[in-house]
C-alpha cells in the first residue's frame, strides 16, 4: 500500500474573513444567497479613479477574533490570516494546547503581501525623505509574516511557509500542506491565503484596463473585468486518522492537486498550460474528468480569462463540462486569498449539498458555448462527490486542487 493511501487528508475546519461576512456560517449563508460584498471604496482615497468599488472587509476588529496576536504589531494581511486561522481552528474543535503540541504548521498564499504597509511607507518617504520612515512600521512589511502570524496566533511549532504565487497562491499552499501531511512530515496544517485592498494594486489593474465598471460578471457576454477585494481564508488540514480519532466533523477529503508554470505571457493565460494543470490534478487525485461534479472557476470576469479557462476545460472534459461558477461575482478578486475562498466554498458544497452560484451573470456569453452551466443567481441544491478548485495567476502560475465528499 502506498504512503499516500496510508495518509489520507481531511479538511476539518474552515475560517473566513471576507466582505461577505466573518466566520464560516456567515460566509456560507451569503454564498448560498448570492449576495454581493462589493461597496464603494473607503480604505483609501479613490479620487481620480474611474472605478471606485471594491470588496472590502468592513468593521473588521482583529482583537475580536484573535487570542494571542497583538494586532498593532502586524499588517492587515497578516491580521486577516491570523483571524481566519483562529476561526478555522475553533470550527475544527481543536484544543489550543493540544494543537500547539501537535506536529502542526501553516502555509499561506498572497499576491501583495503587506502592500498597504508599503503604501504607507512610500507616502512617508515622499513626504519626509528616508529619515521620515517609521522603522516600527517597516518591520511589518515582509510578506513572510503572513504565515508567521498564523503560527504566532496558534502557537504552532512547525513550518510557517508563505507562497507569493499571486492569484493561485492559496491552492499552492493547500497542495503544500497536503504533501506534508500525506508524506508524514506533519499531522496538521493550517492553509489558505490573505491579501488587503490597497491603492497600488487598484491602480495597477486600473492601468491595465481590467477593472469592471460596477460588478464582476464572470461568463457574462457584457463582462467588464475584475473588482479588487480583500480577506483571509483558512482551512484546517489534518491526517484522516487524527480527525477520526478526535471525532471531528470532516467537510471534505483533499484528493490531490496539480501545478504548472507555462510562463507564456506576463498577463495573458494560456489554454494549454491550464489544461495540463487540470490533467495533473486529476492524475494526482486518481479521478477521471467524468468523475468531476462541479468546478469552482478562477472566473475573473475578464474576456481573456473566462474564454481561456473554458477553452482549457473543453480540452480536458470534451463535450461534458461540469457546472462551473465563480465566487468573484460576489467577493470580487481577493488576490492571493481567491483560491482559498474557492476551497472553502467547495468544502461547503460537498458537506452541505449545494453548488455555489455565479451571482451576477445575466446572459452567458454565447462564444463560451451554449451548454455552459454557470449556476446563475443563487446556489443550487446538489450532492457533488468530487469538485475541482481553480487558481490561475500572472505568468502562468496555475494550481488546481481536487476535493471529495468524505467516505
Amino acid at each position: 500500500m502506498s504512503e499516500r493511501r496510508l495518509r489520507r487528508v481531511a479538511v476539518a475546519g474552515l475560517g473566513a474573513v471576507s466582505s461577505l461576512g466573518i466566520g464560516v456560517e456567515a460566509f456560507a449563508e451569503a454564498v448560498r444567497e448570492g449576495r454581493s460584498g462589493i461597496t464603494d471604496i473607503s480604505s483609501f482615497d479613490s479620487a481620480g479613479f474611474q472605478r471606485t468599488r471594491a470588496g472590502e472587509v468592513r468593521d473588521f476588529r482583529p482583537e475580536d477574533h484573535m487570542e494571542r496576536l497583538a494586532a498593532g504589531q502586524w499588517g492587515r494581511s497578516s491580521q486577516f490570516a491570523a483571524a481566519a486561522a483562529r476561526l478555522a481552528v475553533r470550527d475544527a474543535g481543536w484544543d489550543a494546547d493540544a494543537l500547539s503540541s501537535a506536529r502542526a504548521g501553516s502555509a499561506m498564499g498572497t499576491t501583495n503581501g503587506e502592500a498597504r504597509t508599503f503604501q504607507e511607507l512610500t507616502e512617508q518617504w515622499l513626504a519626509h525623505g528616508i529619515d521620515g520612515i517609521d522603522g516600527h512600521l517597516a518591520a511589518h512589511a515582509s510578506a513572510h509574516r503572513i504565515a508567521a502570524a498564523v503560527n504566532t496566533e496558534l502557537a504552532l511549532h512547525g513550518e510557517a511557509q508563505t507562497f507569493g504565487t499571486a492569484c493561485s497562491a492559496s491552492n499552492y499552499a493547500i497542495g503544500y500542506g497536503l504533501d506534508l501531511i500525506r508524506n508524514g512530515t506533519a499531522d496538521v496544517m493550517i492553509v489558505g491565503g490573505a491579501d488587503a485592498v490597497n491603492r497600488a494594486t487598484h491602480a495597477g489593474f486600473h492601468r491595465l484596463g481590467a477593472l469592471a465598471p460596477d460588478l464582476c460578471r464572470p461568463f457574462d457576454k457584457d463582462r467588464g473585468g475584475i473588482v479588487t477585494a480583500e480577506g483571509g481564508a483558512a482551512l484546517v488540514l489534518e491526517s484522516w486518522d487524527s480527525a477520526i480519532s478526535r471525532g471531528a466533523r470532516i467537510y471534505a477529503e483533499v484528493l490531490g492537486y496539480g501545478l504548472t508554470c507555462d510562463a507564456k505571457h506576463p498577463t495573458q493565460p494560456d489554454r494549454d498550460g491550464i489544461a495540463e494543470c487540470i490533467r495533473r490534478a486529476h492524475r494526482d487525485a486518481e479521478v477521471a474528468p467524468d468523475d468531476v461534479d462541479y468546478v469552482c472557476a478562477h472566473g475573473t470576469g475578464t474576456a481573456a480569462n473566462d474564454s481561456t479557462e473554458v477553452a482549457a476545460m473543453r480540452e480536458v472534459f470534451g463535450n461534458r463540462i461540469p457546472p462551473i461558477s465563480s465566487l468573484k461575482s460576489m467577493l470580487g478578486h481577493t488576490m492571493g486569498a481567491a483560491s482559498g475562498f474557492g476551497a472553502l466554498a467547495c468544502c461547503l458544497a460537498l458537506h452541505e449539498g449545494f453548488l455555489p452560484p455565479t451571482a451576477t451573470v445575466r446572459s452567458v456569453d454565447p462564444a463560451l458555448g451554449p451548454d455552459l452551466d454557470c449556476v446563475p443567481g443563487r446556489a443550487r441544491l446538489a450532492r457533488p462527490r468530487t469538485v475541482e478548485n481553480h487558481g490561475f495567476a500572472f505568468g502562468g502560475n496555475n494550481a488546481v486542487v481536487m476535493l471529495g465528499r468524505p467516505a
